[in-house]
């Protein structure tokens, strides 16, 4: 295991931390739909990948608390994003399923970041890009741990 704490391996950590939030703020100016908070296109995105979730483990997947999740699920659903419907085994819980008006959102909030990064990947060497398409995978399992 690397030693985080000094030397090349510490600098390589705060590199990437340094790096990875500035690329962030920068997609995050690149939404089509200025009236969603960052949490709340988190949230939807994250219905377009499992489909359908309770708000509870909507909450355990975004790593926040259920009563904060209750609150943005009924501000998307306020705005006609998604749809709450009874659990088919336990009436007393929803399921929430994001809306087509939702699904064509991300579609289109998907295609301009996609390309905003392709011409930022456009600057790239060879070389670089092909350390970066090496390097997807593993900051995508950093991502989802």
């Amino acid at each position: 295991m690397p030693d985080l704490t000094h030397g090349d391996d510490a600098a390589a950590v705060n590199s990437l931390r340094s790096a990875v939030m500035r690329l962030s703020r920068r997609l995050k100016h690149q939404r089509v739909d200025e009236s969603l908070s960052p949490t709340e296109m988190s949230v939807l995105g994250t219905l377009s990948t499992c489909g359908r979730a309770t708000p509870g483990e909507l909450a355990r997947k975004e790593h926040v608390q259920p009563p904060s999740m209750t609150r943005i699920v009924a501000l998307l659903e306020a705005k006609g994003l998604v749809s709450l419907e009874p659990h088919p085994e336990d009436r007393r819980q929803k399921v929430v399923t994001p809306t087509e008006q939702a699904v064509v959102m991300l579609d289109e909030s998907r295609r301009k970041r996609n390309a905003f990064l392709a011409t930022l990947v456009e600057t790239l060497d060879e070389d670089e890009w092909a350390k970066l398409r090496a390097a997807a995978p593993v900051l995508e399992k950093l991502a989802h741990q």
